[in-house]
């Protein structure tokens, strides 16, 4: 099997190369991408199919290289190594014991002190990732939190870990500063009055699309951000939910209206790793409700943009 096939015919993400965390492969990488297949609770019906993501990101992944002539001709992959881990070894039947894999997993990318990226799966995978992280950096975690939702009911017929409570878990943990918590991009008629309820009252920010649509300056309006998101913490997460965009941007997500465009997200992602966060997240793309695709190709604009920031960023501070 050739070195940068992960399975059958799935290669690496963006031609990298296969890495594990069990040897020295890892050492020479620069970025570590995984994969965290998960479905949990389906909360609309047959509307599913998100734990095929990590798969169908990375085939469509082979159809780019690194070159943004958009941002004065960055070359993201002359400046950076890419390495996969493959994907977590989830069990479907058991969601205790897969949120215990994911946060093990996670746990020993966070120790490689490499960027990493992972590829949902559903939202319920932010909750232990975000875990590991503020178990490896020894103190409290911000987060920048791009979606449609909040994200953030306290179960899902009585399972607390499904892809609409992960942000709950996070409340109640001492993982993450409350108050460094921004829902960003939160827009429409799926969220439910108490969410908004439970994000204010533990002190978490919302912008809303409204306030992003409206920003004279978006780069001014995620300094904002960030900010917020970074007192008091050792390290900013980054986790997008694909609904955050606009259905016309995202035909293989949630039908949500009134969302993001792909500039205006990729121009916000940007600007939070020109800042400095500490990994990300992509969840929610379903391959097999996108008859073209266009959500997993899209992923990887939003990877690049954000390893462009992350270069622009080492540089400032070097």
């Amino acid at each position: 099997m050739s070195q940068n096939k992960l399975y059958g015919n799935t290669p690496c993400f963006l031609k990298g190369k296969k890495v594990n965390l069990k040897d020295n492969s890892t050492n020479d990488q620069d970025v570590l991408i995984y994969g965290v297949p998960w479905e949990g609770a389906v909360t609309w019906g047959d509307y599913t199919g998100c734990e095929l993501g990590p798969k169908v990101i990375r085939l469509n992944s082979a159809r780019y290289s690194g070159y943004l002539p958009e941002l004065d001709g960055i070359d993201v992959l002359s400046h950076y190594k890419i390495g996969d881990l493959g994907d977590v070894d989830v069990l479907p039947a058991d969601t205790i014991e897969t949120m215990n894999r994911i946060e093990n997993f996670a746990s020993e990318v966070w120790k490689t002190n490499k960027f990493p990226v992972a590829f949902g799966g559903d939202h319920g995978i932010t909750y232990p990732i975000v875990k590991a992280l503020s178990e490896e950096v020894d103190g409290q975690v911000g987060i920048i939190h791009l979606d449609a939702h909040y994200d953030n009911y306290k179960d899902y017929q009585g399972d607390l870990y499904a892809r609409s409570t992960p942000f709950h878990r996070i409340y109640e943990s001492e993982s993450v500063r409350n108050e460094s918590i921004v829902h960003m991009g939160i827009h429409g008629p799926r969220n439910a009055p108490e969410t908004g309820k439970y994000a204010e009252e533990v002190g978490a920010t919302t912008i809303s699309v409204r306030e992003i649509r409206k920003a004279k300056d978006l780069a001014e309006l995620a300094k904002k951000a960030y900010d917020i998101a970074s007192k008091g913490t050792e390290a900013v997460y980054l986790s997008i939910c694909s609904d955050v965009l606009d259905f016309a941007f995202n035909p293989g997500g949630p039908v949500d209206g009134n969302g993001l465009t792909s500039f205006e997200l990729l121009e916000l992602v940007h600007e939070f790793a020109k800042l400095g966060i500490r990994g990300m997240d992509y969840v929610e793309v379903y391959p097999q409700q996108d008859t073209n695709d266009n959500s997993s190709h899209f992923v990887t604009y939003a990877v690049l943009y954000a390893l462009a920031g992350n270069i622009l960023h080492e540089q400032m501070k070097g």
